[in-house]
């Protein structure tokens, strides 16, 4: 996994997420995506997929600003589901 930020930064992130899941990005999410290993897909439209193989479901966030936190604290599940998987 290769990613620009360092490891502080994507925890500090993790933690302000869980903390205040409001007023957040698309590319912050995208951002922790990537680190985790997480699939993100947009075919263009408005919406972004979050997918990890060994997970069933994927996440369907909408890309408008700020993004509603129950799609903040969906993601948050997946974070915590991938990370159980590689612990």
């Amino acid at each position: 996994m290769t990613s620009l930020e360092p490891m502080s930064k994507y925890l500090k992130t993790l933690a302000a997420m869980r903390n205040n899941p409001r007023d957040w990005q698309i590319s912050d999410i995208k951002s922790i995506a990537s680190r985790l290993g997480v699939e993100c897909r947009n075919d263009g439209g408005s919406h972004h997929v979050f997918s990890y193989p060994a997970i069933e479901k994927d996440i369907c966030i909408p890309a408008h600003r700020p993004i509603k936190p129950i799609y903040i604290k969906m993601f948050m599940e997946l974070v915590d589901k991938v990370q159980g998987l590689s612990s």
